[in-house]
């Protein structure tokens, strides 16, 4: 049988000790070469333990000062649904309420960005193939939540008034009514979600740490022909929001 690593076993008994107060929000834990004599582990197992309990969000380290019971953060509910935007209004359930909607956010676009591998493959274009790439950052209260990528082809808006998307007459309306209002109608958005580690350049936006927990949401906008019309990638944190997916049922 495998056995549980052992910086993960003394992350749990490090959390189970947290959780029940016996250090309380603010307060300093003791070094990790006095808790590692105390589980007689090597100094290495202490350190990714508690780095573990960091990247959850339980503590928090302090350059030259020690490592901190950190004060807890309210992760917002953010609903991804296709189903509610159809319907009008959500039918998630009372007491599952959204709360982590963006209110604000910022975005600057960059025109004929040539298109990597990866993103032409996703794009079903040439690789090269000229786009208009978009970067945004997403507030909830002031409070940086969210950051996106965008790539949308050229060979579609190029020459309409939708070619950036926060600027001209449907400027912030999305991807749905921008494409429909030149004639191009979606059918299917993809989405898919893995769990990542925050890069540097990530963590700098979001206020988080480096290597904390993020989710990163692959998603790709097809139209009714199959074409993809867009594609990007989603950075959320996960200390900061919780990701709930809802989904129509099938009726007979």
């Amino acid at each position: 049988m495998l056995r549980e690593a052992p910086y993960l076993a003394v992350a749990a008994v490090l959390r189970a000790r947290i959780v029940a107060g016996e250090w309380e929000v603010g307060e300093r834990l003791p070094s990790r070469a006095r808790l590692a004599e105390e589980y007689g582990v090597g100094r290495n197992v202490m350190q990714r333990a508690m780095d573990r309990l960091i990247i959850d969000g339980l503590l928090e380290g302090r350059a030259g000062s020690g490592t901190y019971v950190r004060t807890p953060r309210e992760r917002l509910r953010l609903v991804r649904s296709r189903h509610r935007e159809r319907r009008g209004g959500s039918s998630y359930g009372a007491g599952m309420r959204e709360r982590g909607r963006a209110d604000a956010w910022d975005s600057h676009s960059q025109v004929r960005v040539p298109a990597p591998e990866a993103i032409a493959e996703r794009l079903a274009i040439t690789p090269g193939a000229l786009c208009v790439r978009t970067h945004y950052e997403f507030l909830a209260g002031g409070e940086p939540v969210q950051l996106s990528e965008s790539w949308e082809p050229m060979a579609i808006t190029d020459g309409t008034p939708i070619v950036l998307p926060e600027e001209g007459p449907l400027a912030g309306k999305g991807v749905v009514e921008r494409m429909r209002s030149i004639g191009v109608v979606i059918d299917t958005v993809v989405e898919v979600p893995r769990p990542a580690r925050a890069t540097q350049a990530q963590a700098n936006l979001l206020g988080i740490s480096i290597g904390d927990l993020v989710l990163h949401i692959e998603r790709t906008i097809y139209d009714t022909d199959g074409d993809p019309v867009e594609t990007a990638d989603i950075v959320i944190p996960d200390a900061r929001r919780e990701v709930v997916y809802e989904f129509a049922a099938e009726r007979p």
